[in-house]
């Protein structure tokens, strides 16, 4: 069982954080590099609309990928890895 909030809150904490804990690696990882390029183009405006969108994107998902897991609707963790 995957705990819908706390994979919303470690995806709060470090973008991606909460795919990780959900079993979906590489997933995790293209989200913590866009959060950090979203991050270093905060000095262009693109980057204050991207980060923020690429951070709640990564929360959002996170609770989604947990609750789904939880029900058993799109097979096992490992499913998630790629």
């Amino acid at each position: 069982m995957k705990n819908p909030g706390l994979a919303a809150v470690l995806s709060f904490l470090v973008c991606g954080l909460g795919q990780i804990y959900n079993g979906q690696i590489g997933k995790g990882i293209v989200l913590f590099v866009a959060a950090g390029v979203s991050g270093l183009l905060c000095a262009v405006v693109i980057g204050f609309i991207l980060l923020p969108a690429v951070w709640i994107y990564g929360i959002v998902d996170a609770y989604r990928t947990a609750e789904k897991i939880n029900r058993g609707a799109e097979g096992s963790a490992e499913d998630y890895s790629r």
